[in-house]
């Protein structure tokens, strides 16, 4: 009875899944802080194990999760209790600052729930309580963390590419959005498409225009879309990427020699492939 309600009445369904979007927003926002971190600090730990004698016993690590320790300030180390953790509502209730020691909190957290639940129920009201909203919806919140954690450390985690290259085959392999023999050729097509624009800048320039981060993600993007929608996710990215980071570098008064990450435009690219990818490629390439 329930369910067809849902189904009758997309409104109900995306309110629900907007507040279920700022809880996630606010777990990714633990995510974008820590996956870099845990990252640096495995690479710290193999070269650490590299350099010591064979018969050393390996060196204790401190825990270091998503999970582990609790979010505390990291100003004055105020541990920050359930309370003070409600997406949003904390935030405007403590006037962004910290109940510990006064200092800003950055906006940008509530600005990340905000963004969660927003893009959320959007898809939600797209494609209702099916197969294909549960998996634009896990897809959304993976493009979150990717453009936020690129656009801070020009890193774009295996941990979430390569588990969303292989959850884009599963759920067309369930018939998500497309066949999945085409499914198949757009991981390979995104990987390569980027891979060979890499590999001609550097033989030309001497100098990696891109990390292989990128590569991953258009094969992730391919994977969830099909090859047909390479040409559009390339094509908006590279439009995107044009006009706000001119904006950007214009804003910040730095030069072009300045590196740009490119993973938030294929994200932002990627998204809306997600929601208008129809009538995208309806509009720009009509033969595919």
């Amino acid at each position: 009875m329930l369910w067809q309600a849902l189904l009758d009445n997309p409104l109900p369904y995306s309110g629900l899944v907007f507040v279920l979007g700022l809880l996630v927003g606010s777990f990714l926002n633990v995510a974008i802080h820590r996956l870099p971190r845990m990252i640096e600090a495995d690479l710290r730990h193999e070269c650490q194990l590299i350099d010591l004698p064979a018969d050393t016993p390996w060196p204790d690590r401190p825990r270091y999760n998503l999970w582990v320790p609790r979010s505390a300030c990291p100003h004055c180390g105020h541990h920050i209790g359930a309370l003070e953790n409600v997406p949003v509502l904390s935030y405007l209730a403590l006037r962004g600052r910290c109940r510990g020691c006064g200092q800003r909190i950055s906006p940008r957290y509530p600005l990340v729930e905000m963004l969660s639940a927003v893009l959320s129920a959007v898809v939600a009201w797209q494609f209702g309580p099916s197969l294909a909203g549960v998996g634009a919806l896990l897809l959304t919140w993976a493009l979150i963390a990717l453009v936020f954690i690129d656009a801070d450390t020009f890193l774009l985690p295996d941990s979430i590419t390569l588990p969303l290259l292989w959850a884009g085959l599963l759920l067309n392999l369930l018939g998500g959005f497309v066949p999945l023999h085409q499914a198949v050729i757009g991981a390979m097509a995104g990987y390569l498409a980027l891979w060979s624009v890499y590999w001609a800048f550097k033989l030309l320039t001497g100098k990696e225009g891109m990390g292989y981060g990128d590569f991953k993600l258009l094969a992730a993007l391919g994977a969830w879309f099909g090859w047909q929608a390479i040409p559009i996710i390339v094509l908006l990215s590279s439009v995107a990427g044009a006009i706000l980071g001119g904006a950007m570098m214009l804003a910040a008064r730095k030069g072009l020699s300045k590196p740009m990450p490119f993973g938030p435009y294929l994200g932002i690219a990627g998204w809306l492939t997600l929601v208008w990818g129809a009538s995208l490629r309806q509009a720009l390439f009509p033969t595919l």
